[in-house]
């Protein structure tokens, strides 16, 4: 889980969002993504669909499995 939480962080600062700004964004609590990003939290399916459309890169990305 650190590469997706690598990724995450990278892809949000990219953009230039805060957390609460990606966590209006998706619809997704400032919680799980903090947790995420400090590697202390799975991501489920259905939110890595939801952070995988709104940055616009795959799932296997996010998941380190692709460059």
């Amino acid at each position: 889980m650190k590469i997706f939480a690598e990724r995450l962080k990278e892809l949000r600062i990219e953009k230039g969002l805060s957390i609460q700004q990606l966590s209006q964004a998706t619809k997704i609590g400032v919680a799980s993504i903090c947790r995420w990003e400090n590697c202390q939290a799975d991501v489920k399916g259905s939110q890595l669909v939801v952070l995988a459309q709104y940055f616009g890169v795959t799932i296997d990305y996010l998941m380190g499995l692709e460059n």
